[in-house]
């Protein structure tokens, strides 16, 4: 019995010895790139063509930083794209919720329907052009609203809401409807509190969409009234690579010659990923906590 506790103690400690390396490793390589990112976009950009770089800039420089911020159509962006996140994700929580809970309704007869007709549009589209006529005939064209209404119910979204929903008590429902409460009073007053982590966590994946979001900018806002900070980053970063192109361009050569298109493409990853990047530890338990609960079935 002695000798069976001891392989057992050993064993769990080399198996945590293992798991402990396992884990140091797996963080290792999610972490690398984005120090290295950070290494090379604090380093002189004629210095990292050379190459060499991973955890530490060679030769300190901020002239890509520099460059970004003092760039007054950044700042502009900047705002665009805050408005369009704080927009775009408030509507979009907030519609969707009332979405899934009207589909969770037992006694509403159109639930399974909407459900079919919801899931049907997560694997069938009706392609780009199509989009494109019913955006401009929608008069949306150039305008901000084309950010946020197109993003209004979202299918998957709502399945999440709704399976975390189907999971509470009838119950407290019941209770409410036996008093006189109606179904947006109910909502607003039981089923929200407490369906915080899920709506929660449908804000983190709202927000980093449209926060990352530049395509639709450069297809539905051809006259650049809003344009958001990532399409100025790329039309800014495209800039730079052109000039550099440009053979006895002594203009592009004083303006640009501490600055290298990788340089300038890693500050440009950090600007735009640290935001989220200091917003998600705030989200991080009701992401984690309305993701497990919205997926187990009771």
């Amino acid at each position: 019995m002695y000798a069976s506790y001891v392989r057992e103690s050993v064993g769990s400690k080399l198996f945590d010895v293992c798991n402990i390396l396992f884990m140091l490793l797996l963080s290792f390589l999610m972490l690398y790139p984005f120090v290295n990112l950070l290494a090379l976009s604090l380093n002189d950009g004629a210095d990292a063509a050379r190459g060499g770089i991973y955890f530490f800039p060679r030769k300190l420089s901020f002239d890509s930083y520099m460059m970004l911020f003092q760039n007054e159509n950044l700042w502009k962006g900047f705002g665009v794209s805050l408005l369009r996140v704080a927009v775009g994700t408030v509507t979009c929580v907030f519609m969707t919720g009332l979405l899934a809970y009207m589909v969770t309704i037992r006694n509403f007869s159109g639930s399974r329907p909407i459900r079919i007709l919801l899931l049907f549009t997560m694997y069938f589209s009706g392609g780009l052009i199509p989009t494109y006529m019913l955006i401009l005939k929608l008069g949306l064209m150039n305008s901000f609203h084309v950010y946020w209404m197109p993003g209004l119910l979202n299918a998957y979204y709502m399945l999440i809401m709704a399976s975390y929903m189907q999971n509470l008590p009838e119950s407290l429902s019941e209770s409410a409807r036996m008093d006189g409460a109606g179904e947006l009073l109910i909502y607003f007053r039981i089923i929200f509190p407490i369906s915080l982590p899920v709506f929660a966590s449908i804000a983190v994946f709202s927000s980093v969409g449209h926060w990352n979001a530049w395509f639709d900018v450069i297809l539905y806002n051809s006259n650049g009234t809003w344009d958001t900070l990532q399409v100025y980053l790329r039309r800014l970063l495209l800039e730079v690579e052109a000039l550099q192109q440009v053979e006895n361009a002594q203009l592009a050569y004083n303006k640009y010659r501490n600055i290298s298109t990788v340089t300038l493409r890693a500050a440009t990853t950090m600007v735009v990923t640290l935001p989220i990047v200091f917003v998600y530890p705030f989200f991080q338990k009701y992401f984690v906590g309305g993701i497990t609960l919205g997926a187990v079935k009771g």
